[in-house]
């Protein structure tokens, strides 16, 4: 059976029963594992030390009670000071920078809804496998925020010239159009999502780990350029519209469970 070591109250390490294999489980089930800014350091520090350690073959990035991750928790940041902003951000994309620069494949399970900042997470694992209960939905817009976890990055290169419909319309992609678009690996029903997930990690964790590690390399050397850029961009970006109007109201609707009234401002 696997054994969990509690990190924090708000993320689990899973090893086993496999050498080689562990999981980061979010843990927060009540917020649809919603990240507080504990949580992004727990697991920016889970992350980093799991990359320096050569007996780690594989990483798989779960959430806990049938939800990926909801994104950030809005009532941390909507009250966050205005000076720190940026280092807020920058807490997020360090987990991006991470995930990607592992030398271990990352394999995103993803189980019900992976929104905002969770779809960013998603999307820059190494391989994501879904329920078919499971979606991804860019849905900053929805708060008048962008994607400031690489998604301007990362959805072009899966979707191509609908990229800005999904992230300017917030759309919600069900775990069946993930997979057309490539954005799933795989989509099994619930019921199969452990047996299909070991097949993979067993996979990974025999084959050579110096030749995993350079494919890994070899296929995100060309993307790191653009990626930084991309995460730039969305700093420059999201910063300011953290600090609007807008956004305020947003989250006021948010909360309220009604209609936002944008002005713009």
């Amino acid at each position: 059976m696997p054994t969990s070591e509690a990190v924090a109250a708000e993320l689990l390490i899973e090893k086993g029963p496999l050498t080689g294999v562990v999981s980061l489980i979010l843990n927060r089930p009540s917020r649809k594992n919603a990240l507080t800014r504990s949580l992004v350091t727990t697991l920016g520090d889970a992350l980093h030390s799991l990359s320096q350690d050569s007996s780690v073959r594989v990483i798989v990035l779960r959430g806990a009670g049938g939800a990926f991750c909801s994104g950030a928790d809005l009532s941390t940041i909507v009250n966050a000071k205005d000076e720190d902003l940026e280092q807020r951000i920058s807490e997020f994309h360090r987990l991006v920078t991470l995930i990607t620069g592992a030398p271990q494949p990352v394999i995103a399970l993803v189980d019900g809804p992976a929104v905002g900042f969770g779809a960013d997470l998603a999307l820059c694992c190494d391989m994501r496998l879904f329920s078919a209960e499971g979606y991804l939905e860019e849905g900053f817009v929805k708060i008048g925020l962008m994607p400031d976890g690489g998604g301007t990055y990362f959805m072009p290169r899966f979707a191509g010239a609908r990229a800005f419909e999904y992230l300017s319309m917030g759309t919600r992609l069900p775990a069946s159009q993930c997979a057309h678009l490539g954005i799933a690996n795989a989509v099994v029903e619930h019921s199969e999502l452990e047996a299909r997930m070991e097949l993979w990690t067993s996979t990974l964790a025999q084959a050579a780990p110096l030749a995993v590690k350079q494919i890994k390399q070899a296929v995100r050397k060309t993307e790191r350029a653009l990626l930084h850029d991309a995460l730039a961009n969305e700093m420059l970006g999201q910063t300011m519209l953290l600090r609007s109007d807008d956004f305020q109201e947003g989250v006021r609707a948010f909360l309220e469970k009604r209609p936002p009234q944008f002005s713009g401002s």
